[in-house]
């Protein structure tokens, strides 16, 4: 299968990756001429982890071109996975750009972390083939993908794309309504909403919160998520019987979470917290991370975790 990948930034490499790694033929375009000797690098520190996961083709780049002109990028794709900077009116313009190369059947797909599909359609004089396809970070190993369509987006249209994502590995959620943020990023803010506010308060510095989350919820949290955990923690009255022993206390802890703002009391924690973490080797980090998003993924594919995953 023929695949563009629009925006070779941290997001569009990762992707390539995968598409690369599944077996397709990729086209990548970016105005930036460097990217495509940072997307190759990528592709090969990325190979032995997809390699452990089962991808047979992880640094083979014989399918793998680059192009400098959009339009020509997007000749004979079937599918369009678009991660261009999060700037409304670059994505606009590069829409703008596309749409009269694309062939019939190609579908667009946007890897924004945000944007509304009602924000990013008014790009194209016929939107009905763009859908929002956003990943989690890095998308060649995380799972998710939070997959959006909008009422001129027909069912078949929107199962061709779910096929797809499933058939590289992915797991893709369907939203039924389009909101800004999608799913996993507002949930994130609201938790970082109030790691800043404990914080701010002085309950605790941001590395302890990291500390926190990585060493208790967070561990859960892979295996599950919090409405299945607190539904086990409940045993056999299940969810609603969690709600009538612990509601009222996480009622009053909602009322008490923080209404927190990028003023200077929190910036200067951010920048405390950039200053205790500078002298980390941030590029181990990364690595460090992959290397153990690896095994537990290699963990949850091999266990029946009872989950409709």
């Amino acid at each position: 299968m023929n695949i563009t990948v629009l925006g070779a930034g941290t997001i569009g490499q990762s992707w390539v990756a995968l598409f690369l790694a599944s077996g397709h033929h990729v086209v990548v375009y970016d105005p930036n001429p460097q990217m495509e000797s940072v997307t190759k690098n990528f592709i090969l520190e990325s190979s032995s982890y997809l390699a452990e996961l089962g991808y047979s083709n992880s640094s083979n780049m014989d399918r793998l071109k680059f192009v400098y002109n959009a339009p020509d990028a997007v000749l004979g794709s079937h599918f369009i996975q678009e991660s261009a900077p999060e700037i409304l009116a670059t994505k606009h313009a590069l829409y703008s750009e596309i749409e009269s190369s694309l062939s019939a059947t190609a579908i667009i797909l946007s890897s924004t972390s945000g944007f509304t599909l009602e924000a990013l359609r008014d790009g194209f004089w016929d939107p009905s083939r763009l859908v929002i396809a956003h990943p989690f970070n890095p998308p060649h190993l995380m799972p998710l993908v939070e997959i959006v369509g909008h009422s001129t987006t027909s069912p078949k249209l929107m199962a061709k794309v779910k096929k797809f994502y499933e058939s590289i590995g992915k797991i893709p959620i369907e939203l039924k309504k389009s909101i800004p943020g999608h799913i996993a990023n507002r949930l994130q803010a609201v938790l970082w909403r109030e790691a800043l506010h404990l914080a701010a308060e002085g309950v605790a510095t941001l590395d302890e919160i990291d500390q926190v989350i990585a060493n208790g919820p967070g561990l859960r949290w892979s295996i599950y998520g919090p409405n299945k955990i607190f539904s086990l923690a409940a045993g056999e009255k299940g969810l609603k019987g969690f709600v009538d022993h612990l509601g009222p206390s996480f009622e009053s802890w909602w009322t008490d979470a923080g209404d927190v703002h990028f003023d200077q009391r929190v910036l200067s924690l951010v920048q405390q917290y950039d200053q205790e973490v500078t002298s980390l080797d941030l590029a181990n980090m990364r690595t460090s991370r992959d290397a153990l998003l690896v095994k537990i993924l290699k963990l949850k594919l091999t266990k029946d975790l009872g989950t409709s995953q």
